[in-house]
Formats: structure tokens, C-alpha cells, sequence
């Protein structure tokens, strides 16, 4: 953002206004972590703020603070849609294109009060009044924590806060691995720590607290695990009826696919997930190296996202949905 705009956006927060802040769909840790930070911050400059999740969020993420607050459109579509109607001022965090939020892109587009698009992801929509859209961040959290300094609001980050941006940042950027970690996303992260983010809890929180039924699971798609050698390249597929003999629930699958990742000489990883309901299939890719799972996803598979980590999804049944990719692995260079 240029200095223009943020001078904008500062008178634009000086008075209380109803906001509503959303995340994308089938939010992970970094859309739950930058929404919760800001909803805590705006609430501090006296705003009447609303998170607003198109869909259920996982149950790892519920300690988070305010996350009870949070409400879910497709369980109150008349309650939620009265508060966008009703809205001064709507932030969206970790997306950049309104079709992430499933069914509420309809009624999204049709608003015509200011956006503010806060996200790290490749190929912005124009939907928004104001855009911090910036691909080189591991995390709109990272940017989030940015955007209030940006704004002059740095001393209004304490320990609730910096507890939702801490979690963002240690998810989306697979514990400090991630290339796009930064020794400014450290500095960052100590400053979180020296204001008393549990940071050796936090993990336990998010990665520690599996149920029988989840590991069950994990344990059947690594039994479903295949590797096409040649092409550097593994993937996993689990059906409806695996899921349903697990019990599954919205998170027991989040970051399985990076097991195929983790075999040695395996550059190219994705799992395919059957969702009936939906009648979709959702489908994760992750690369290491310079393989861009962001374009192949936007080509092939209705999706996008980052260069090493992105999403997508198919319409065919699951069968016919692995065979397109094992076509299209064939005939690529990874």
C-alpha cells in the first residue's frame, strides 16, 4: 500500500464502524490466525467487529482466542447476512478472489462498501477498495502484523493478539521451514515471545492433540500412498467410504499430503479427497524446489495458491480425477 492509502485507511478506522472480517473457505490456521488478530485489534479502536467464516472451522483451531466469537455462515445464513448487509467496512484476509468463499461470493459481490484485501497469494481479483497483496510473505498473518504497523497501531499489539499472528505464521510456514521464512519473520515472532506467546504450547495445541479416529486415518492414506518414481512425484487418495469409516471430521486430513513430500527424491506431492456432499473432489499439491504447483493447479484443476503449496478441486469422480493427474504428470518435466 502507498502512503496515500494508508492516511485513507487511518481516517477510514479513526471513527467506530461495523466491520465484518472474513476468511476463505475451510479456513486453516493462517486465515483463522489473521482474521482473529485483526477482529481483537479492531475491537480495541472501539469497532463493532464480526468474524464471519463461510464454513466450519477445524477443532485444533477452537483454543484460539475470540474463535468462540466466530460465526459460521452456512449454520446462520439469515444472522450473517443481515450483519454484511448492515456493514460499514469488510476485511478479507488470506484470500484474493471472492469465489474462496464458496457460496457467499454472490452475496459478496453485490456489496458495494470499501474492501480491504490483506493476502500473500498469487493473482489478485480487483474486487477490493484497498489491497496489501504481496506473494513474497509466508503468511498473511506476517502481513497482518505489518499492516498495523503500517497503520500506527503497534503498541495496540499484546499478548491475545500476537497469540493469533503467532499461530499464522508457525502454521503457514511449516514450523520456520518454509523458504519465504524470513529473518524479519523471526524478529517478528521474538517480539510475540517477549510479549508472553506460549510458543511452546502452541505447537502441542495445533499438531499434538490428534484423536484415535484422525490417526486411524492418517495411518489408511499412507497405506494409500503411491509413488510414480520417474516422475519425482507421490500422491494419496481417500474416498468417502474411508473417511466415514474413520469419523471424519473438517482438519483430520490437514497436512497429510506433505508425507509424500517428506520421501526422499519426491518433488511433486497431492492427495485427492472425496467429498460426496459436495459431490467435489478437494485436492492439495505441494513441490519443492522450482516446480509450481500455483500454475499447474490454476491450469488443470480449478485452483491456485502459492508456488510450493496449493489447492484445487475436481468435479469427476475420484477415479477419473487421478487418472487426469497421472496423464498430466506423464507428460511434464518435475
Amino acid at each position: 500500500m502507498n502512503d496515500k492509502e494508508i492516511k485513507e485507511l487511518v481516517a477510514l478506522l479513526s471513527a467506530p464502524k461495523k466491520v465484518v472480517i472474513l476468511p476463505h473457505r475451510s479456513p486453516d490456521g493462517d486465515a483463522m490466525g489473521s482474521t482473529l488478530g485483526l477482529y481483537h485489534l479492531l475491537l480495541k479502536l472501539n469497532h463493532e467487529a464480526t468474524v464471519i467464516s463461510p464454513n466450519d472451522f477445524p477443532s485444533f483451531l477452537e483454543w484460539m482466542p475470540g474463535s468462540e466469537n466466530v460465526l459460521v455462515y452456512e449454520n446462520d445464513r439469515e444472522t450473517t447476512r443481515k450483519l454484511i448487509a448492515e456493514s460499514d467496512l469488510i476485511f478479507t484476509l488470506d484470500f484474493n478472489a471472492l469465489h474462496r468463499t464458496g457460496e457467499m461470493e454472490t452475496l459478496l459481490s453485490k456489496v458495494t462498501v470499501p474492501f480491504i484485501m490483506i493476502d500473500h497469494h498469487q493473482s489478485p481479483d480487483d474486487y477490493a477498495t484497498y489491497t496489501f497483496s504481496d506473494t513474497s510473505y509466508g503468511s498473511t498473518c506476517e502481513m497482518l502484523y505489518e499492516f498495523i504497523v503500517q497503520i500506527g497501531k503497534k503498541s495496540l499489539i499484546d499478548k491475545t493478539i500476537a497469540t493469533c499472528l503467532y499461530t499464522g505464521i508457525l502454521t503457514d510456514s511449516g514450523g520456520f521451514k518454509f523458504p519465504k521464512t524470513t529473518g524479519n519473520t523471526h524478529r517478528i515472532v521474538a517480539e510475540f515471545i517477549e510479549l508472553g506467546v506460549e510458543n511452546t504450547l502452541i505447537p502441542t495445541l495445533l499438531f499434538d492433540n490428534s484423536s484415535y479416529n484422525r490417526l486411524q486415518l492418517l495411518g489408511r492414506a499412507l497405506q494409500n500412498l503411491k509413488v510414480i518414481s520417474d516422475k519425482k512425484t507421490a500422491y494419496i487418495a481417500l474416498s468417502q467410504n474411508e473417511l466415514n469409516e474413520f469419523n471424519y471430521e473438517k482438519g483430520d486430513t490437514e497436512g497429510i499430503v506433505n508425507y509424500g513430500l517428506s520421501i526422499k527424491g519426491i518433488h511433486f506431492a497431492a492427495i485427492f479427497i472425496e467429498h460426496t456432499d459436495e459431490n467435489i473432489i478437494k485436492i492439495s499439491f505441494r513441490s519443492q524446489g522450482d516446480f509450481d504447483v500455483n500454475q499447474f493447479a490454476r491450469t488443470h484443476f480449478n485452483g491456485g495458491g502459492h508456488m510450493n503449496a496449493a489447492g484445487g478441486k475436481s468435479n469427476e469422480s475420484l477415479e477419473k480425477t487421478i487418472e487426469k493427474f497421472k496423464q498430466l504428470v506423464s507428460e511434464i518435466s518435475i
